[in-house]
């Protein structure tokens, strides 16, 4: 059986477009307003927590078995999730928050690219309750950061 990892070089492509927008932005670009109190280098943040989150649940699998991981996030959860996280997001200095985004995205995306193939087919067949797409959540928020900055 052929396994899909479309979603390596997907995360590779977006990982990338991530570290060349954090190297050149500027501390002030890091601190600009995006929308309901959250700032470039927050929303940052906030794609490295939840990178880091699955960073985590694969760590868990890998030690405990496909029970110790949750089923996948509503809608719901996620947005308590966020609002909660959002005070301490914005409480970090902006360039740690956007190099540990750049740091957290290279580690989860290596870990991604080397499961093995069985993981990769455990996952799909559970419903996909580790996201192994990382890419799709970062290119929303780097849309976001670039239609910001153009203006």
């Amino acid at each position: 059986m052929i396994v899909d990892r479309s979603y390596v070089a997907e995360n590779d492509g977006q990982r990338e477009r991530l570290r060349a927008l954090v190297a050149r932005l500027s501390d002030g670009e890091l601190g600009r307003l995006l929308g309901a109190g959250w700032t470039i280098a927050s929303v940052l943040g906030h794609l490295a927590f939840w990178d880091q989150r699955i960073l985590v649940l694969l760590e868990r699998w890998q030690r405990e078995g496909p029970a110790a991981v949750p089923p996948a996030l509503d809608h719901a959860a996620v947005d308590w999730i966020n609002d909660a996280a959002k005070p301490l997001l914005l409480a970090l200095p902006a360039r740690r928050a956007a190099d540990a985004a750049v740091a957290i995205a290279e580690a989860v995306d290596r870990k991604v690219r080397t499961l093995p193939d069985e993981f990769v087919t455990r996952n799909a067949a559970a419903g996909n309750p580790v996201n192994l797409l990382r890419a799709q959540h970062r290119r929303e928020h780097l849309d976001e950061i670039e239609r910001a900055l153009r203006g």
